[in-house]
């Protein structure tokens, strides 16, 4: 999967949720139901952060140079954060209207509510579908992903919602199905922004441990004697780096242990970027 392809997926998505977000604004409006305004706030951040994912991606293929000597590959990372924290904020402020919602009942209008919705399904149906063919291990996609799912729960439950309200009359089912819609979005966008901020704070990836390193330098190349100062971290979810202090054994070649350290970081632990520092133990 190319960047360029992923950024076609999400312009396609941005547009089709910002397009019908209109329409969601308008019949929340003349309804007065909550699930609709809800999901219709939720696809106007999708749209932004959509567009978000796509400059993220943007940026993320422009080459390094002197002042960015990694290029701007976090971008999308950071874009990935963004999106998870601004779904965070989206399930706190749903939650907040639904318990005035619920405290102070507003009458809705269920044929409209249940018109627009099955129009809102179906286009979030369709916007998931181009993002899901996107990578399944790129943070960026999987924000853009989430919003969009998170749009397609917010129609279903809107669809509930006006069904219950038709059959019964009984208008909480509007702001109690959309407090379940924002749980679900909020643990999303918990999981994407710790995954991201991980990342940004370069925290070990997943996987890797110094001491798992350590370990098994020492053991399976020949001339190491020591291993110390392992920092292992990713510069994308996809590119993990490491640099380390080889201490050889008295009289083996410096760069021929070097170059043992380093091809044994790429076969056993997938570190094909690897700065290797080798100093010869004292007699």
């Amino acid at each position: 999967m190319t960047t360029a392809d992923s950024r076609r997926r999400v312009a396609i998505a941005a547009a089709l949720t910002g397009a019908f977000m209109f329409a969601e604004v308008a019949g929340g409006l003349i309804s007065g139901s909550l699930a609709l305004l809800a999901d219709a706030a939720h696809m106007l951040t999708d749209a932004g952060s959509l567009v978000l994912a796509w400059v993220g991606y943007k940026l993320a293929d422009r080459p390094a140079d002197p002042q960015r000597s990694f290029g701007f590959a976090r971008m999308k990372i950071l874009a990935a954060f963004t999106n998870g924290i601004l779904l965070i904020l989206l399930a706190i402020w749903i939650v907040w209207e639904a318990i005035h919602r619920l405290m102070d009942p507003v009458d809705v209008m269920g044929g409209m509510l249940m018109g627009v919705a099955v129009g809102g399904l179906i286009v979030n149906i369709i916007a998931f579908l181009v993002l899901h063919g996107g990578s399944k291990d790129d943070l960026n996609m999987q924000g853009a992903l989430w919003h969009v799912a998170g749009d397609m729960l917010g129609s279903v439950a809107a669809i509930v919602a006006a069904g219950v309200i038709l059959a019964t009359g009984w208008m909480a089912a509007d702001p109690l199905l959309s407090v379940l819609v924002a749980l679900l979005v909020g643990f999303a966008g918990v999981r994407i922004a710790r995954q991201s901020g991980h990342i940004l704070l370069e925290g070990t990836p997943q996987g890797l441990s110094s001491a798992d390193i350590t370990a098994d330098l020492t053991a399976n190349v020949a001339g190491v004697a020591s291993v110390s100062h392992v920092h292992a971290w990713a510069l994308t979810e996809t590119r993990n780096l490491i640099t380390l202090e080889v201490t050889a054994h008295p009289g083996a070649c410096i760069e021929t242990v070097r170059r043992d350290v380093k091809s044994r970081l790429a076969d056993a632990f997938d570190l094909s970027h690897a700065t290797v520092e080798v100093v010869s133990k004292p007699l």
